[in-house]
């Protein structure tokens, strides 16, 4: 429970959108303008964070302080409600603290990674994170050690517990997986050593790894890093290029396939050993307990979606044709279909991403629009500024949204998408306390995806130029197959790749070359054309080795965005509003329960096939209409 993750949370919203947009944000980069040159208004404003580097100096001595003094409560809690009380309650003085101690720096990294005095003071609040990590592992063994009748009891007799309930109880849920006061201090104890094959697997893909320097047909040479690589995908109009290129940059990662799965087959056992110390059955009920989501949840996911496979078929052979292939690569997918100049400049794609979420009512729109008019969102590329796009919460001051906006489309949707997180933090701050403020990344996506969805369709009831509707609409097919079919197929390997330890099986680099190549052949039937140098690509798959049975929760995000959509939009008039109330509630709601409870509320249940196969449904629609809009462009 205690613990410095309680950003975690809030972080994780933003790993997906930067995983996803930081070869399309460098692959579409023009030259960085100094950051001085950028208007106020397109920049962030700290100041509602801190006013200046001594005030966060002051935050960094009294989150000390309050760290020793919570330390001194050990011992305490079978005192009494009130003494549970005050623990808590030092928790959270203690949390909206770290909030701002971390944001300060980390954000002022993020648009100027060059400034190394910020980056020294941003390493300083991970070294102190670590101390308090260490230093109340002694909290959840000794709650655990009181009755749970007693517990409850004082529950029930003091209101000022209320706001815990949910988490206190939720301890006592999990205490079968607790150790004793020794254990959980062994465990955190090797935090840092369960953290070396991330460490190993980073330095070997980014500081050693040497792409290799290629001449195309064109003339042109180009290093495939991948952003560069990324960019020869989608510009080359030579298949014989992006064949090359894409052999060429996944050999580079398959030299060092051996080494690379060494490296997997230490996150696998890592994450067996602490399943087995723990005390679960098996590596993914471990990773799903701490949400109490059941395992069916992902068996259901994964099952239905190789079932539903047929439209993600029917789009890739609707690509090859409209792209005049005989044969269709994996390579190939990056291509654009339709070519257009169309410009969507920063203050238009603001106002249309405002424009689109009007079906959600005054209050969201009141203060979506509060929220885009200035200093919360860092706007355009500039000297230094890291790549991609995220949302990060400060409790207490707010959502910060960055991006690198440059006049696409995609840029537009990706504002679209970060906004949709920053108003799911700004609803749960304004109505949560602090304890349940954070929600959890199995439901931070349906927020972000169901805002691209109204957008999409706010912009297809705008145009009747078909070349334009069909983009859209491919932009839309691009999303699913990205975030629904690619992440369920990551996923599958996942659960594959661990049940390979769990059973005792040997994990080689050719037996997760096999792994891969069979699950793309199972995904994309004869539509695709596997080539043999794609069984490496596993490797580049930074999700697998640093935040292992994470990527899932972007396709049941993605199910269930698509299922409340289509609640919010269709049928009768009163059920529309009901579905729109029931949906805010669960933006309100921050971690006030267990996500898989709270997406009940709002009407989807992921261990039913119908949110997963509202997804199929809808690429199945969207193939349709593409092949529609296709037809009529000349």
């Amino acid at each position: 429970m205690f613990r410095a993750t309680a950003l975690a949370a809030a972080l994780g919203v933003t790993c997906f959108t930067l995983a996803m947009l930081a070869d399309t944000a460098q692959a579409h980069a023009a030259t960085p303008r100094s950051r001085a040159d950028i208007p106020t208004e397109f920049k962030w404003d700290f100041s509602p964070i801190y006013p200046d580097w001594a005030a966060w100096e002051t935050g960094m001595a009294e989150m000390e302080r309050q760290m020793d003094a919570f330390a001194r409560l050990k011992g305490s809690l079978s005192q009494g409600p009130q003494a549970l009380l005050k623990a808590y309650q030092s928790y959270d003085a203690i949390g909206k603290l770290q909030y701002k101690v971390y944001r300060y720096p980390q954000l002022q990294r993020d648009v100027d990674t060059r400034d190394q005095a910020v980056s020294g003071r941003f390493q300083r609040v991970g070294a102190v994170f670590a101390r308090f990590d260490a230093a109340t592992s002694w909290f959840t063994p000794e709650l655990l050690t009181l009755p749970e009748a007693t517990v409850r009891g004082w529950l029930d007799a003091t209101p000022a517990l209320a706001p815990y309930r949910h988490t206190i109880l939720d301890e006592f849920r999990k205490r079968a997986h607790v150790l004793d006061e020794k254990g959980e201090r062994i465990l955190s104890l090797a935090g840092p050593t369960n953290q070396a094959p991330r460490t190993v697997y980073e330095e070997l893909s980014t500081s050693d790894i040497q792409f290799p320097t290629l001449t195309f047909s064109d003339g042109q040479t180009v290093k495939l890093a991948p952003g560069a690589y990324a960019a020869l995908l989608e510009s080359n109009r030579n298949q014989a290029d992006r064949a090359k290129a894409a052999e060429a940059h996944l050999k580079t990662y398959g030299a060092n396939a051996a080494t690379y799965a060494a490296i997997y087959k230490g996150v696998l056992e890592r994450d067996w050993f602490l399943a087995q110390a723990r005390d679960f059955p098996t590596t993914l009920d471990a990773a799903l307990f701490g949400n109490a989501i059941p395992r069916a949840v992902v068996e259901n996911l994964i099952s239905a979606t190789r079932a539903g496979t047929a439209p993600l078929q029917r789009y890739i052979r609707l690509r090859q044709k409209l792209l005049g292939l005989k044969q269709y690569h994996t390579y190939d997918n990056f291509q654009p279909l339709f070519r257009t100049d169309k410009k969507y400049p920063y203050p238009e794609a603001r106002d249309v991403v405002v424009a689109s979420v009007a079906p959600l009512g005054d209050e969201y729109g009141s203060r979506y629009r509060r929220f885009v008019q200035g200093g919360r969102i860092d706007v355009y590329e500039s000297e230094g500024k890291r790549s991609g796009a995220y949302s990060a919460g400060v409790y207490g001051v707010g959502p910060y949204l960055l991006l690198n906006h440059n006049d696409t489309m995609d840029a537009m949707f990706t504002l679209a998408h970060e906004a949709g997180h920053a108003m799911h933090t700004v609803l749960s701050y304004e109505h949560q306390p602090f304890v349940t403020a954070d929600y959890t990344i199995f439901v931070a996506e349906v927020a972000s995806t169901t805002n691209e969805r109204f957008l999409l369709e706010h912009l297809l009831q705008k145009t009747t130029d078909p070349k334009e509707r069909f983009l859209l609409l491919q932009h839309a097919a691009d999303q699913i197959m990205q975030t629904f079919y690619t992440q369920v197929m990551f996923a599958d390997f996942e659960l594959q790749a661990h049940r390979l330890v769990e059973q005792g099986q040997p994990v080689t680099a050719e037996v997760l070359n096999q792994l891969y190549v069979q699950l793309l052949k199972d995904y994309y039937g004869d539509a695709l054309t596997v080539d043999d140098f794609y069984k490496w690509t596993w490797t580049r798959i930074s999700h697998f080795f640093n935040s292992p049975y994470y990527v899932y929760q972007y396709a049941t995000c993605f199910a269930s965005s698509a299922q409340l959509f289509k609640a919010l939009t269709t049928g009768p008039e009163a059920e529309r509003r009901a579905a729109t109330d029931r949906y805010l509630t669960l933006l309100k709601s921050g971690g006030n329960d267990h996500p898989m409870e709270q997406l009940r509320k709002a009407g989807v249940d992921l261990t039913q096939r119908a949110p997963i196969q509202a997804v199929i449904d809808q690429m199945d629609e969207l193939v349709a209409r593409m092949e529609t809009e296709a037809a009529a462009i000349r």
